[in-house]
């Protein structure tokens, strides 16, 4: 498994950035939202994903071991391939992908192309849980957050949303604090930012 590469940037284009090291170009197949991290940059390292199959071997490439894993965590769902899992990491920063899933926002996932409600409805159900779970979530640079405590329902997810966006768990969750469980997570947000925009 390859697990990085480090080199100059040769070459690059729609969905694919060149990294030559020690004389050999490694063609990564990427996202808009890493070759605009890396555009301007001699040298670059991409985390790398390497598919093996039947008759094809592709090098997918990405900026930051967060969108790495998103695109891992993609590819397992049914029905969702590489070029989807590329497709949706173009329109979304691993953040805002994160967001999506954890408020249930499937329609969110259907602006980007060649995904379908279906398929934008399984990504949001077989990844809520795994999204809810992660350990850390990057939001800023390098600044990592803990993952939201377990309240159960709508309040959870709110509380996760919400921590995605940049609040501490603390103030996430005195946010939310007396909170209506049975309430859909998007009002549950809205009025958690109205009370932190307050402070």
């Amino acid at each position: 498994m390859i697990y990085s590469v480090r080199g100059k940037l040769i070459h690059t284009e729609s969905e694919l950035a060149v990294v030559e090291c020690a004389g050999v170009g490694y063609a990564c197949k990427t996202t808009f939202y890493t070759l605009q991290k890396i555009a301007g940059e001699d040298e670059v390292t991409l985390y790398t994903h390497l598919a093996v199959r039947e008759n094809d071997v592709d090098l997918f490439g990405f900026s930051s071991q967060e969108e790495l894993r998103c695109f891992r965590m993609l590819i397992t769902v049914s029905g969702v391939g590489p070029k989807a899992a590329l497709s949706i990491l173009s329109g979304n920063t691993p953040s805002q992908f994160a967001l999506t899933v954890a408020t249930g926002d499937h329609k969110a996932l259907t602006k980007c192309k060649g995904i379908g409600a279906k398929t934008a409805q399984r990504i949001v159900l077989e990844l809520k849980d795994k999204i809810a779970k992660e350990n850390t979530i990057s939001v800023r640079g390098s600044e990592t957050i803990a993952a939201a405590p377990v309240m159960g329902g709508a309040v959870q997810e709110a509380v996760t949303a919400l921590i995605v966006l940049g609040y501490s768990e603390s103030e996430a969750a005195q946010a939310l604090s007396g909170a209506d469980p049975t309430a859909p997570v998007e009002e549950l947000i809205k009025k958690a930012l109205i009370s932190l925009a307050r402070f």
